[in-house]
């Protein structure tokens, strides 16, 4: 193996795999440093899981290679399941069995002995703030509680590479902050994680590196400051008082750059490329005064991954839905969804 592999945590080079005749991963190529969080941004098909699922050992490449803290997935799996802690979408815990116990039931199947066991699950029960549940039934923890012990499950091993399928997909807003924290914390530890997302703002907040996935191919990669200043320029947006106005402000905003506005029918609100920033700014409200377009709000601010994702594949977020896939404590437990 040569050493640009064992300095990276994860690599993949060239990866390919076909259901059928489906395509899904045409080439992926992939590499995180050591203690860094990988981003994976991709809709719902674009191949995000089955790259998760080749590089945790689950599925067999049909083309390409890939290393996990040095080791081959395909030449020496048992290495990479060794070195790797696996959490899907959903929180794979026995609700039946309360916090404590299913940590000690996972470093049991990890092979510690009963007083290791009980140490881990202990010591795993503090870093994720769940001493005071830790002895009830975890079917009665809520959303953020589960992937919480899920995400203690994926850390039974010490793994220094851990994969994240959607980790926060059904959270509400407190439940994945507290996941966010739980993430940063591994990595303030050193540990490497790849995380798989469609919250845009969660790659943007956790991702020292994003690939952006489309078709089985990385169309785009770098940190989320140089995606965005790949699309360059600043967004205006706006909201118009009478909705019967709505034609004559498109016309208005339309002259501002080479893209038509887009309107969220849900909140009335425009939003428009421009790259002269204040100077457009001043231009629309001018003609928009000149019009007797009446404005509620404006803001002009840079762009966002939204806006790279938009430039890269073409599919507004708020179209697309979480793909449903499997969760595990550990590498070898569960096969996650395509």
């Amino acid at each position: 193996m040569t050493e640009r592999h064992n300095n990276a945590a994860i690599r993949a080079e060239g990866l390919t795999r076909s259901f059928g005749d489906k395509q899904a991963l045409a080439g992926v190529d992939l590499e995180a440093a050591p203690g860094t969080v990988l981003g994976v941004l991709g809709p719902n098909g674009a191949g995000k899981t089955t790259t998760v699922r080749v590089l945790s050992t689950l599925l067999r490449p049909d083309g390409g290679q890939a290393w996990v803290a040095g080791h081959d997935v395909c030449e020496d799996p048992e290495s990479v399941r060794r070195n790797l802690g696996l959490s899907g979408q959903y929180a794979a815990v026995d609700e039946k069995l309360t916090g404590r116990e299913n940590l000690y039931l996972v470093a049991r199947l990890y092979g510690m002995g009963r007083h290791a066991a009980r140490r881990r699950a202990e010591l795993l029960l503090g870093s994720f703030r769940l001493e005071d549940a830790a002895d009830r039934p975890s079917g009665t923890y809520s959303g953020g509680m589960r992937r919480r012990l899920d995400l203690a499950g994926a850390l039974v091993a010490r793994p220094p590479v851990v994969v994240l399928d959607e980790p926060t997909t059904g959270l509400d807003p407190r439940s994945r902050a507290d996941t966010w924290a739980s993430i940063q914390e591994l990595v303030d530890g050193g540990t490497t994680v790849l995380l798989t997302t469609q919250y845009l703002e969660e790659a943007d907040q956790l991702a020292d590196t994003i690939v952006v996935i489309e078709h089985g191919s990385v169309v785009a990669r770098g940190s989320a400051s140089e995606l965005k200043a790949r699309v360059g320029g600043e967004r205006l947006s706006l909201t118009v008082a009478d909705p019967g106005a709505r034609a004559a402000a498109a016309e208005i905003l339309g002259a501002l750059g080479p893209h038509a506005p887009a309107l969220d029918s849900r909140t009335g609100r425009f939003t428009v490329a421009t790259e002269h920033g204040a100077q457009s700014l001043e231009y629309a409200l001018g003609c928009l005064r000149l019009a007797d377009v009446a404005v509620r709000d404006v803001a002009l601010a840079p762009p966002t991954l939204d806006d790279v994702f938009l430039s890269l594949t073409g599919q507004p977020e708020t179209s697309r839905r979480p793909a449903a896939t499997g969760g595990t404590a550990g590498a070898g437990a569960s096969e996650a969804g395509r």
